[in-house]
């Protein structure tokens, strides 16, 4: 009995300075796991309408409202559908210069299928209006010094809005 009390265990102080070195290093693990696992439930899609701005052609009386877009979120956005004053454009793709509109309507640069943007990527979107716009009796009323209420729709489900006035 006496090789038993020769015998000495570990101080208090030392052993508890171990049990909150474990602690602390379990608690370090399960917060790195935990982030982990939240961030990839926490993206989101973010565009932004960086800047938009209407120019008229008057040899084929059109506007065609430029607006460049960017994804400043942590996720793909799709951009697939527009609306001027609240109306939807129910047109397809139109090119550039809006050689193929037809007359009284109006429509967007993007196909029906919409324009991707990976996070951080920007575009250049484009919005081409007829003059006038007689086909759609909501926007048969635009004429110059109008704003028009230009909205993007992503697939995600969130608008994004821009007030532009035409020239």
């Amino acid at each position: 009995m006496t090789l038993m009390k020769e015998r000495k265990a570990i101080s208090p102080v030392i052993a508890t300075v171990i049990l909150v070195a474990v602690a602390i290093t379990v608690a370090v693990g399960v917060s790195y796991w935990m982030s982990g696992i939240s961030s990839q439930y926490t993206q989101f899609e973010k565009v932004e309408i960086q800047t938009g701005y209407a120019t008229y052609d008057t040899t084929n009386t059109i506007w065609t409202v430029t607006m460049a877009i960017k994804n400043s979120g942590s996720a793909d956005a799709t951009v697939n559908m527009a609306f001027l004053n609240d109306v939807p454009c129910d047109a397809a793709e139109y090119k550039k210069g809006a050689a193929n509109l037809t007359a009284g309507w109006w429509g967007v640069s993007f196909k029906t299928t919409g324009v991707t943007l990976k996070p951080g990527e920007s575009t250049t979107v484009y919005v081409y209006i007829d003059n006038p716009c007689d086909q759609v009796a909501e926007l048969a009323f635009l004429s110059a010094g109008t704003t028009v209420n230009v909205k993007i729709h992503s697939a995600g489900g969130m608008d994004y809005i821009k007030l532009i006035r035409l020239p």
